[in-house]
């Protein structure tokens, strides 16, 4: 009996005493969210659903919330964007979709001048959502873990996706770029509003994930992001990734058209009939259909609605454009087998154990993703990547770089010639690297696949922490590692300095010197190496590039 009540006293207490922002005056009025209790002496408030911009029109940039009347209830998530679903046989979401979540860690006393951590998704541009992807009830980019163990201010954010979001003709008719648009209006929204909740506007963090990440790279070189924020965090992902940027977006766009009755020869008048359809009829017209490559072609030739250099938010090539992102402190890396989803899509007998992979797969695969090259790319390539096989590989070796050949062309050498270009041009900034290898947790794979696309997502957003039972305590400390060095970057531009002690010191990357971090659950000294995959970061970036048929699609040879 005694001990019961303690526990209501220390309850009571800790109710009474606990930190509440309560109803916060934004530009647009006032919101008031729900306190989440944490422990017995922390909590989250959680505001779900804030608008930072009106409900967009067609193709057009987004404008100004006009506002509202009263206290705005932020307790629920919004519609995401129209787009397809994950199988891509119908649509959801809305045109009334640019909103966003934010959470305010809270201890005793409430908390001011937080760094701000803000957040956007993957999804290959052509779907996703700030709230997507519920894990026993949460999001899987439920920032309240992240923000009360890292102790920053976590913002997720919406933005137009699919053919609504990345729709262009390639001039100023129909410029594109929309949902990149949505971001800067989102980043700059935070920054007007962000000390209402208790955040710093001078100490903001964009990150992301996949299409998040190319993102999050290409508002770095916007020359709109001058001063708007101070870090960026690329997690798989750079505008200079093949996939990140559509070179044809008119063919894209007729292709689209044609889809929805709007082929008219005239440019003119196929906008006009383009405007005047149907929005989900739009979407699901620019849905992608893999069972028409599986195994026949590369899957990234499939993604084909993604920015454009536009003259205006994208003035030039990715690039020709980092001397934009000096001023910002940069953490990019990618997982250890990025490729590998993809690879099983090209290459379908790489996850089929009784299935042979052959070294004519693997010219098929190097055929696919080098075509801009002709053939010659073929056999410079093949070499390079099974140069280490001898006269009879073993099968896993083979299918391993299928999946090594994917990774590299498609993540890590387009983030390695970023990192290079940041620091090229820094002025005074910082620039980290890391290689994320923990092993998959995906059932039914081959025991050699190591850490797919996304897979680091569930580590940085805590849940190992919030759903217990579904993790080991291994899973536990990685998820810690991440969130202290991600905090610690956001809060100082320094993975290594903040409050959150790391298991091992993170040297920065330099123009003449490449450390990378290994992260997984069992850190030591080893976890720092250097020059990753330089032998195949040389091919690509040199040898490849300097082959004739050149067509600018290659990496840049400057970035190395």
């Amino acid at each position: 009996m005694k001990m019961m009540l303690v526990v209501l006293l220390a309850v009571c207490l800790n109710s009474a005493l606990a930190a509440k922002l309560g109803v916060v005056q934004t530009e647009g009025g006032l919101v008031e969210g729900e306190s989440i209790r944490m422990s017995l002496f922390r909590t989250v408030d959680v505001f779900k659903g804030v608008p930072f911009a009106d409900v967009p029109g067609k193709w057009e940039k987004p404008k100004p919330h006009p506002g509202w009347d009263g206290v705005l209830r932020a307790t629920k998530y919004r519609d995401r964007c129209l787009q397809v679903t994950l199988l891509q046989t119908k649509t959801h979401g809305s045109e009334n979709c640019l909103y966003l979540n934010i959470f305010v860690p809270q201890g005793l006393s409430l908390s001011t001048n937080l760094p701000v951590m803000v957040y956007l998704f993957g999804g290959a541009f052509l779907l996703g959502a700030s709230n997507d992807v519920a894990i026993l009830g949460d999001s899987l980019y439920d920032g309240k873990e992240l923000a009360d163990r890292g102790d920053v201010i976590v913002v997720t954010v919406n933005y137009r996706v699919g053919t609504l979001g990345f729709l262009s003709t390639g001039d100023d008719r129909l410029p594109g770029n929309y949902g990149l648009w949505d971001q800067h209006a989102a980043i700059s929204w935070i920054r007007r509003n962000i000390a209402a909740f208790g955040g710093h506007p001078d100490n903001l963090t964009i990150f992301g994930q996949s299409a998040g990440a190319a993102s999050v790279s290409y508002q770095m070189i916007s020359p709109y992001s001058k001063g708007l924020f101070r870090r960026a965090i690329s997690q798989c992902g750079v505008a200079l990734s093949p996939w990140a940027l559509q070179r044809n977006p008119l063919k894209v766009t007729k292709k689209i058209a044609r889809k929805v009755g709007c082929s008219n020869t005239n440019v003119d008048e196929m906008i006009a009939c383009l405007k005047g359809s149907n929005p989900v009829d739009l979407t699901l017209a620019g849905k992608i259909d893999v069972l028409l490559i599986l195994g026949k072609g590369v899957v990234m030739d499939l993604l084909q609605l993604a920015p454009v250099i536009d003259g205006d938010f994208i003035p030039n090539e990715p690039s020709e454009l980092f001397h934009n992102a000096a001023q910002f402190d940069y953490l990019a890396g990618i997982n250890s087998m990025d490729g590998h989803f993809f690879a099983g899509v090209d290459v379908p007998s790489i996850n089929l154990g009784n299935a042979n992979t052959t070294a004519d797969h693997v010219k098929g695969l190097l055929a696919g993703l080098t075509k801009e090259k002709g053939d010659a790319a073929i056999p410079s390539a093949f070499s390079v990547y099974s140069t280490h096989w001898g006269s009879f590989p073993p099968p896993d070796v083979v299918k391993k770089t299928a999946t090594d050949i994917e990774t590299d062309f498609l993540f890590l050498v387009p983030t390695q010639a970023a990192l290079q270009l940041h620091t090229n041009y820094s002025s005074g900034a910082r620039t980290y690297s890391y290689l994320f290898n923990m092993k998959t947790r995906i059932p039914g794979f081959p025991w050699w696949v190591e850490a797919n696309h996304a897979e680091d997502l569930q580590y940085l957003f805590g849940k190992p922490f919030s759903t217990p039972l579904g993790y080991a305590p291994r899973h536990r400390d990685l998820s810690q590692y991440m969130i202290s060095y991600w905090t610690n970057f956001a809060k100082t531009g320094d993975p290594n300095s903040g409050n959150s002690r790391v298991p091992v010191p993170w040297p920065p990357f330099t123009r003449n010197h490449h450390p990378y971090l290994i992260i997984n659950n069992n850190m030591s000294k080893s976890s720092v190496s250097y020059d990753l995959r330089s032998y195949y970061v040389n091919y690509w970036t040199q040898t490849y590039s300097s082959l004739q048929k050149k067509t600018g699609k290659e990496f840049s040879q400057r970035s190395v």
